[in-house]
């Protein structure tokens, strides 16, 4: 199970990539001087470990936090991807496959899915001085309703939760629930 979940999430964040890209054009030239595609795929490829010196060679939640500060001039796509992919990654135990030997704290998958509900509310919310949001995602106006952002991140929220449950239940240990304010929220351990 853990292998599914983690492969479908991972598609999600690449599908995530690519339209984050198109709606941020200027982050992709960060980059590079390639293609959507070509970044996206250079990204998922693996053979850096995921560090990224456009990015400061940040991970997790410091990447995460990095794509929302004001003073970083960096790729704020592939920060906050490269963020939320070692985010899931150190949440299943720094593994990317599983064997039946292996054991995932239910904890520290709940803990991810409670990030990425921070970060997905980081995307929504937090402005620069000029009051324009870091990455452009959904679209509501008039002429048109483009929420596949908010799909595509609950998409991974949802299995996250699921997997902590099923997890939790198998190895009979509870998860401690946490309620935050999204406006005040902190990145919680994995």
């Amino acid at each position: 199970m853990a292998d599914v979940e983690l492969r479908e999430n991972t598609q999600s964040l690449r599908v995530l990539m690519t339209k984050l890209y198109k709606r941020n054009p200027r982050e992709l030239r960060k980059s590079t001087a390639g293609d959507v595609d070509g970044m996206v795929a250079s990204a998922f490829e693996n053979r850096h470990g995921w560090r990224f010196r456009e990015i400061n060679e940040a991970q997790g939640t410091d990447a995460i936090q990095q794509a929302f500060r004001a003073d970083f001039q960096g790729d704020r796509v592939l920060s906050l991807i490269t963020g939320l992919q070692t985010m899931l990654i150190k949440a299943h135990g720094g593994k990317a496959e599983f064997y039946l030997t292996d054991d995932i704290d239910p904890q520290s998958i709940y803990n991810a899915a409670r990030n990425v509900e921070i970060a997905v509310w980081k995307l929504s919310n937090t402005r620069d001085d000029k009051g324009q949001l870091y990455l452009l995602t959904n679209e509501l106006n008039d002429s048109e309703r483009n929420l596949s952002f908010e799909r595509g991140f609950g998409k991974i929220i949802g299995s996250l939760d699921l997997f902590a449950i099923t997890l939790s239940e198998k190895l009979q240990r509870n998860i401690t629930s946490v309620v935050q304010t999204m406006a005040t929220a902190l990145f919680l351990p994995f």
